[in-house]
């Protein structure tokens, strides 16, 4: 077999396939193996018709269709592989020549991936942000441990105040009449959350367990549910429960209840540590980002709409997995937030050209420069997957070598080592600080939410 590969259009190439004689003949045979035992002819058992008899029965057309049919995909995929193009898209096939004696010519015009012209990638100057930790960040840390031991104990006698937790029943109403949703028992409610319409909470301080009160609140103009949006509801609420939290002294002895340290200044010592650690994986990663993104913008690339709309449909298909393991699903997603698909994809959209534009760069990089992953890597890497997965890592080695589909591993191990290499040649300038944002609550244990 031979073949040509000729780029017609920037994105577009044509294949031109010769296949000899030989192959051709041996898919004829088994086109011939296969159509004998589908077909009745009159004074020969099923399957024992001789291939002329079975050739003017049918005709001979009949019989290189059925050849065809294998022969032109399997010739296709390895004029691919002998080509090195990269196909994006399905591919148009012509049968040019197919007669008796002579090779086969066959056309396949197809989409490839897009040809990049690589810029500056090597010496990129990016500013990376140095990690600068406040006492007032430990001190907020320490806070935010401080509130989440505290005690819930319950107030048998008082009002409620703001920071309480309540146990109410409510059931809201427009117009005199119950509406969708405003109804609830026993409902547990945080004040001062601002988890209920703007007011609602704040009409409940200075009640007292048992007490009923009738509260006037005003929906939202942007509230999702249009029906609502903008209406005055009155709600009826009855007050069950009152529970405030008892702080425990913040002292020695709380270190000991809380961690493994004993004292309040090593316990201070560990979040600091774990706070510096979380600000500067970010401004690392932020540094990454920044990288990567000087070295596409530096490049040019025409990024075709089918890889767009494949990586917009792979973002929506992870959308809906994760919605589901929320309980819900896109469609309900989109009701809820009252938009349509083609709203979420063109909102969707600018990322995911992003991403495509990213991955094309990155790949010419690593073939420029030639990254790949070694056996060993993909084994290691294959293992940390397994893991993930909860898979015994052999088995899941033998499977993914059985079948073929190392492709995700050598990507992402490929992804990595070409980032690797910019931020190995990288020049770093005008260290910025990087604060801890200290209005931001951080998880207790920021070390386990250390973003890669």
């Amino acid at each position: 077999m031979k073949a040509n590969a000729e780029r017609t259009e920037k994105n577009t190439v044509k294949l031109d396939i010769e296949v000899d004689v030989e192959q051709v003949s041996q898919a004829l045979d088994k086109a011939y193996r296969k159509l004998v035992k589908q077909v009745n002819i009159p004074g020969f058992r099923k399957g024992k018709t001789p291939r002329p008899i079975l050739e003017r029965f049918l005709g001979k057309e009949a019989l290189y269709e059925e050849a065809m049919e294998s022969l032109v995909p399997e010739v296709y995929y390895k004029a691919v592989e002998d080509t090195g193009i990269e196909p994006i898209d399905q591919p148009k096939m012509e049968i040019v020549q197919a007669e008796d004696g002579k090779p086969v010519l066959l056309t396949a015009t197809v989409e490839v991936k897009p040809e990049v012209i690589l810029g500056q990638y090597k010496g990129l100057e990016v500013s990376k942000a140095s990690v600068e930790i406040q006492e007032r960040d430990v001190d907020n840390e320490l806070e935010n441990l401080h509130q989440r031991h505290a005690k819930l104990l319950t107030i048998e006698e008082g009002t409620v105040e703001d920071g309480d937790q309540v146990d109410i029943d409510f059931l809201g109403k427009i117009n005199g009449e119950p509406f969708q949703g405003g109804e609830g028992k026993h409902y547990k409610l945080g004040i001062g959350s601002d988890s209920f319409i703007p007011g609602f909470e704040q009409q409940l301080i200075g009640m007292s367990p048992g007490d009923n009160r009738e509260i006037v609140v005003f929906f939202p103009a942007d509230y999702q549910a249009e029906e609502l949006a903008g209406q005055e509801a009155t709600f009826e609420v009855t007050l069950h429960e009152i529970k405030r939290k008892e702080l425990l002294a913040l002292d020695d002895e709380f270190a000991k209840d809380v961690s493994e340290f004993d004292t309040l200044d090593e316990l201070k010592d560990d979040l600091r540590n774990k706070l510096k650690q979380t600000a500067e994986s970010r401004a690392d990663m932020q540094f990454r980002h920044d990288l990567v993104d000087l070295a596409v913008e530096n490049a040019e690339v025409e990024v075709p709409e089918i890889m767009i709309n494949g990586q917009l449909e792979e973002t929506l298909r992870g959308m809906d997995n994760r919605l589901k393991g929320q309980g819900i699903n896109l469609e309900m997603y989109l009701d809820y937030t009252n938009s349509s698909m083609p709203e979420l994809r063109e909102q969707m959209r600018p990322e995911a050209e992003k991403n495509v534009r990213t991955n094309l760069v990155l790949e010419a990089i690593a073939k420029n420069e030639g990254i790949k992953a070694t056996e060993e890597e993909i084994k290691e890497e294959s293992v940390k997957v397994a893991s993930n997965y909860q898979q015994d890592p052999e088995e899941f080695y033998k499977m993914l070598a059985k079948e073929g589909q190392f492709g995700f591993i050598t990507e992402s191990l490929v992804m990595g080592k070409t980032v690797e290499l910019l931020v190995d040649y990288a020049q770093i300038v005008d260290f910025a600080n990087f604060m801890v944002d200290d209005t931001q609550e951080q998880p207790e244990d920021t070390k386990e939410q250390t973003e890669e």
